[in-house]
């Protein structure tokens, strides 16, 4: 129980510095997103008077307090629930710009991210166990070299081959714009098919790094001296690779994946913006071009809650399914 509650306290104790550093961030880059947005529409050659520039920091309601009376007010908002007007998008709110693409990003890269993990576990630990013979050769091969390719180059290559040379798919967008959104057929077919380009791209270079961290640790775990227990008791192989071998060669991968499933808040940059699909990386990257402060806070604010709740989680999991874990906390 004393891990647990410790592992809680320090949940705690990292979300309150990770909304601290949040609040300060964003105002350390220096600038006024007032003064940037009224230079982007009257035109880089144009010079902008303080008037304009204060009467749309009135209309955003960007603030001029003290720092100290901002990160009160800011607590107190995000407590609430309550994350302003959008700079960039007036007069949307935050919530409704993160509402209208968090969706397109939790389909597109939450479901390749738990497929990505399934396949390179399975593929890891099955070579682990027929290590030295063909299967792992090849599974070791292709993971070296795919593993070495730059993801935009290959995002770059799917686009040029199979939307330009050869226009089987489309070459970027959520979907077709004669196809309304909602939940019907045309919409649903149109969004699918616009995303297999991204997915294929991900899935790509997704499961390399999981087939590569669960083969070398399970073949470690195979040479332990309770493994060569199992053997010497006379159990099958598949139980030793199974029961003995992936339990506990998966509990590094248990960790990087929970990590990686929160970090699906903030979306895939490269990929939103390399086939224009309308997610939260691409949001993330027009908020810190426009210097969108209640835009950029809120989508770190979801990626820090997820990345640390996942954490969280992975560490309670940790604790069921290595009792050494549990007890070490309790000592």
């Amino acid at each position: 129980m004393v891990y647990f509650l410790r592992k809680f306290a320090f949940f705690l104790l990292t979300l309150w510095a990770a909304v601290t550093l949040n609040f300060l961030i964003p105002r350390l880059q220096g600038g006024d997103p007032a003064e940037a947005i009224v230079q982007k529409l009257a035109g880089q050659s144009q010079a902008v008077s303080p008037e304009q520039v204060q009467a749309v920091r009135l209309m955003l309601g960007v603030p001029d307090e003290p720092l100290w009376r901002q990160y009160i007010d800011y607590l107190n908002q995000t407590i609430h629930g309550e994350f302003g007007v959008s700079y960039s998008y007036f007069p949307y709110t935050v919530l409704h710009m993160v509402g209208q693409t968090l969706p397109w990003t939790l389909i597109l890269v939450g479901i390749t991210q738990i497929l990505s993990f399934a396949i390179g576990t399975a593929l890891g630990t099955w070579a682990a166990w027929r290590r030295n013979g063909r299967f792992d050769s090849i599974v070791s091969t292709f993971g070296a070299f795919f593993g070495t390719l730059p993801f935009f180059w290959t995002a770059l290559l799917l686009l040029y081959l199979f939307a330009f040379k050869w226009p089987l798919f489309p070459d970027g967008g959520g979907y077709s714009g004669d196809s309304p959104p909602g939940w019907n057929w045309a919409f649903v077919s149109s969004a699918i098919y616009h995303s297999v380009l991204p997915a294929v791209a991900i899935m790509l270079t997704g499961p390399i790094g999981w087939i590569m961290g669960m083969r070398n640790t399970m073949i470690q775990v195979l040479g332990e001296d309770y493994t060569r227990l199992a053997h010497a008791k006379g159990l099958s192989e598949r139980r030793i690779a199974f029961t003995y071998g992936a339990r506990n060669a998966i509990l590094p991968n248990v960790t990087g994946f929970a990590i990686s499933l929160g970090g699906i808040v903030g979306g895939s940059i490269l990929v939103e913006q390399i086939f224009n699909y309308p997610g939260m990386g691409r949001l993330m990257f027009d908020a810190i071009g426009n210097r969108d402060f209640p835009l950029i806070q809120t989508i770190f604010l979801f990626l820090t809650i997820g990345v640390l709740t996942a954490n969280f989680l992975a560490d309670m999991l940790y604790g069921v399914l290595d009792p050494r874990v549990r007890r070490g906390g309790d000592s």
